[in-house]
């Protein structure tokens, strides 16, 4: 995996295999855990931390997270971001400092800014006392030189909804009433101190137990193991984990694109601005800042994953549905009481290798003969497929799409600024489509590789997909159960034409 945090992502690697090995072997009890930690820090000297009383805490916390816990022991939480407490305290505290560009002026703009008595004259140049510092930033302002600097820490700057906060001991915390699941703290965070829970234990348990066990793999999975290496040789590494089969979300991005033209056609004709259902943190960002555009705006179509596992799921209620794909907000969408039949677990692609890993399995290059998305199905993983793909469901039913002012926004705050001229009726658009992470699904947190290495062997792979087009590919599934892809209440579902009509 290549990341700007491989050290991190490396002692992560390892633990999760090891917590997977012993779950397979019916192995996992404190006892058999605590040896992982002393594996990791065995003493005397510490590895990687200031004493090993810190890092096997540290490692303590990794394994709870393994297990799908949250790392602090009697802390329960539903939200699937969390913070490991010991990990968390090497970054400086105070967000503003005074550099040595200060001058020593006359004028002490910034004393006379500071409303909270936190600025005071040091022997050579202004000073901050750091228990009296709101981080107003009104000091940083007023300078003349610009010589107080403000030092984000890294996690906070990575979030877009400002959900990170810090407590009194200057801990990371996060607000879990503005978190969107996206990710983006865990990978900006250089200490590892931020991750997310994994549920590849209770996968492990359902197989085990000789549950029919479903792989689902979203349209990013092309490209994240090389150019060889496609969905039909990620499906074969699964069946000899023991998943009993994998599907193509890429399918559910053709359902998905097929219900959600439906609604665009819909709101087209009533004047109203339509947005993209797909992305689980974008959605999030409306339902929990944006609440009256989550209401009046967002598609009630449900979310590829979704649509797949609702699919599976009606054919087998019995199964057990995994999305497998770099989206941390993916776990968080599995927990949505407000989401019926979705998947019942996510994991990254570093988590489901790690799982692999733990039984000796690796992917490799097969015969690419499995295809069950269209091309534009699997677009819905690079910002602009989504919307790509709805606009050809609208052409396939002898819709004008010439005129349509279509939007894209890709990154958390590219969303966020692009809602906020929605709100203000100033978006010059009839659909917006939003993905948090930027460049779409590609760009996503938990990525295999380097998104340019993964985007390479994407173009080699989808050279090699036949053209069909969505509603030729969706003819050949039973159509009475696309009524199960709309939530919330924005009127009864259209039928989709029969293939003979399209």
């Amino acid at each position: 995996m290549i990341t700007n945090d491989k050290g991190i992502v490396e002692l992560k690697h390892f633990i999760l295999r090891e917590v997977c090995r012993l779950a397979w072997e019916d192995r996992l009890t404190p006892e058999e855990t605590e040896k992982i930690v002393y594996r990791v820090s065995p003493g005397p000297k510490a590895s990687y931390r200031c004493c090993v009383y810190k890092e096997r805490e540290i490692v303590r916390g990794r394994i709870r997270l393994a297990m799908g816990e949250c790392p602090e022991p009697g802390l329960e939480s539903d939200n699937v971001v969390a913070v490991i407490p010991a990990a968390c305290d090497d970054c400086p505290i105070q967000d503003y400092f005074v550099s040595d560009i200060c001058r020593f002026c006359l004028g002490k703009a910034c004393l006379n800014a500071c409303r909270f008595n936190a600025i005071s004259p040091g022997d050579t140049k202004m000073r901050i006392d750091s228990t009296k510092c709101k981080s107003c930033g009104m000091c940083a302002k007023s300078c003349p030189f610009g010589a107080i600097i403000h030092r984000a820490r890294p996690c906070r700057k990575a979030c877009p909804v400002d959900a990170i906060f810090y407590d009194e001991a200057g801990i990371c915390r996060i607000d879990e009433s503005k978190c969107i699941h996206c990710g983006h703290c865990i990978h900006n965070c250089p200490f590892g101190a931020i991750g997310s829970k994994i549920y590849a234990v209770d996968i492990i348990r359902a197989i085990r137990e000789g549950k029919r066990v479903i792989a689902m793999c979203a349209p990013a999975t092309e490209g994240q193991f090389g150019k060889d290496v496609g969905m039909a040789s990620v499906r074969a590494a699964l069946k000899k984990a023991g998943f009993a089969d994998m599907v193509e979300v890429g399918l559910g991005g053709d359902m998905t694109a097929a219900c959600e033209a439906m609604e665009w056609i819909e709101a087209r004709k009533e004047g109203r601005i339509m947005t993209t259902s797909c992305c689980p943190a974008f959605i999030s960002m409306l339902r929990h800042h944006f609440p009256e555009l989550y209401e009046k705006n967002k598609s009630a179509t449900v979310s590829p994953m979704v649509a797949v596992s609702r699919y599976l799921k009606s054919m087998d209620p019995d199964c057990v549905t995994v999305f497998i794909g770099p989206c941390i907000a993916k776990k968080g969408e599995t927990l949505n009481p407000f989401i019926k039949d979705s998947a019942d677990y996510a994991l990254t692609y570093g988590e489901i290798v790690a799982l692999l890993d733990s039984r000796g399995i690796s992917v490799e290059p097969a015969e690419e003969d499995y295809q069950e998305s269209s091309r534009f199905g699997k677009n819905f993983a690079g910002s602009g497929g989504v919307a790509g793909a709805v606009l050809e469901v609208m052409k396939e039913l002898g819709e004008d799409t010439s005129d349509i002012r279509l939007v894209t926004c890709a990154g958390g705050e590219d969303c966020r600024k692009t809602m906020l001229l929605l709100k203000a009726g100033k978006l010059d658009a009839d659909f917006v489509e939003g993905m948090i992470c930027p460049g779409g699904c590609v760009g996503g947190p938990s990525k295999h590789q380097a998104e340019s290495l993964v985007l390479q062997a994407r173009k080699t792979l989808l050279e090699k997909a036949d053209n069909r087009k969505i509603l030729e590919n969706l003819s050949h599934y039973p159509m009475d159960r696309f009524s199960m892809l709309r939530d919330g209440s924005m009127g009864k579902v259209p039928s989709l034409p029969d293939r003979e009509d399209s």
